[in-house]
């Protein structure tokens, strides 16, 4: 299969994998145009589907990591009908490829305890030679594959150590760096606006913003009176769960 690296020429033609079109992938589009000039890297299969690498310079990664001289892999999709063919191998290799050329240090991703929807596979990331170099509670891996030997091992910032805040109610910090924010973010807090419950959306608009936060997973982190609740971007149902089990 062939893959197509998309820039900021051929971004406005190329659909970009995710399963959200319409506003929501306008929206995941003027974030990537943003982000070209800092490095960005967006490499897909050439189908419209979920079969694609995205990563940027750790600097700027939305992230709180400090990962100075590494390519942080925000997301590596493959899903459906192209399993099981070794396109996730091809994308990670051209992966390397690339940012041994610009001189990086290594590759760095977040992952967890066990598989966990929006966030790498662990078992997987070993097996292509990753290790585990930072944890943090209450599930979240940060895993490192370097390209040269020493000590500088990416580590989560430190703010990430300790306990969020306590704020009552709800409280969501996003980025639009997945489109699933834009559509499901919206329809949360109406939901809870609706109960009368008390909802607060934290919304990430710079990666110095997303560095400072205290959950490992910017992109998407729904506490509740504190208490660090899922990095899962929620659907209506899967909400109106939590809502009941905190009897909202």
């Amino acid at each position: 299969m062939d893959f197509i690296r998309v820039t900021s020429e051929n971004l406005d033609k190329e659909h970009i994998c995710c399963a959200i079109s319409g506003v929501e992938a306008r929206k995941k589009k003027e974030w990537m145009k943003s982000r070209f000039e800092e490095g960005l890297i967006f490499l897909k299969a050439n189908v419209r589907g979920k079969c694609f690498i995205e990563c940027i310079p750790a600097e700027y990664a939305w992230v709180p990591v400090k990962a100075e001289g590494y390519m942080y892999i925000n997301c590596l999709w493959v899903s459906g009908q192209y399993k099981g063919h070794g396109y996730s191998n091809s994308l990670l290799e051209q992966c390397i490829q690339i940012s041994k050329a610009e001189g990086k240090k290594g590759l760095v991703i977040l992952s967890s305890d066990k598989k966990r929807g929006f966030l790498a596979d662990s078992i997987y990331l070993e097996h292509k030679g990753f290790q585990v170099c930072d944890t943090a509670m209450p599930y979240f891996r940060l895993m490192v594959m370097s390209f040269e030997n020493g000590e500088d091992k990416p580590v989560f910032r430190e703010q990430v150590k300790h306990p969020e805040p306590y704020t009552e109610g709800f409280v969501l910090y996003y980025t639009d760096q997945c489109p699933f924010t834009s559509k499901y973010v919206p329809i949360l807090a109406k939901m809870a606006r609706e109960r009368n419950v008390a909802f607060k959306e934290v919304h990430f608009t710079s990666a110095e913003q997303a560095q400072a936060s205290y959950s490992p997973f910017s992109t998407f982190s729904l506490y509740y009176n504190g208490e660090f609740l899922t990095h899962e971007i929620l659907s209506e149902k899967k909400f109106e769960k939590i809502l009941a089990e905190k009897n909202c």
